[in-house]
């Protein structure tokens, strides 16, 4: 009886994880003014690829993770590791980004049609 609750329950979980693959854009501050950039997710369960594309071009992500509605990543530029984190609410995600040379940054991706 306890195995099964514990299977219920795991699996009540996985069935309440956020599924966020496909494109997200959003307006992402920055010193020069908001960036229009599109964020291109594939999630594997809870592993997470893709890439963002903005002004200086595309980048992938790496270190990507989603936990329940928690998402997670890193990218790499010219200014350094950046990490980026957020909480996915409907076709919102909203995001942190620290690193890199700049001040920490909010901002809300939504889901593109």
């Amino acid at each position: 009886m306890k195995t099964l609750l514990l299977t219920f329950l795991v699996g009540s979980a996985l069935a309440l994880a956020a599924d966020i693959t496909g494109k997200w854009t959003a307006k992402v501050p920055g010193r020069n003014g908001d960036q229009e950039t599109t964020f291109t997710f594939k999630q594997d369960g809870d592993k997470l690829t893709g890439s963002i594309t903005a002004r200086q071009g595309e980048r992938p992500i790496s270190e990507g993770s989603v936990n329940g509605d928690a998402v997670s990543f890193v990218v790499e530029s010219q200014r350094g590791k950046q990490t980026y984190k957020g909480v996915v609410a409907g076709a919102e995600i909203k995001f942190k980004r620290e690193g890199g040379q700049g001040q920490p940054r909010e901002f809300v991706a939504k889901k593109a049609n």
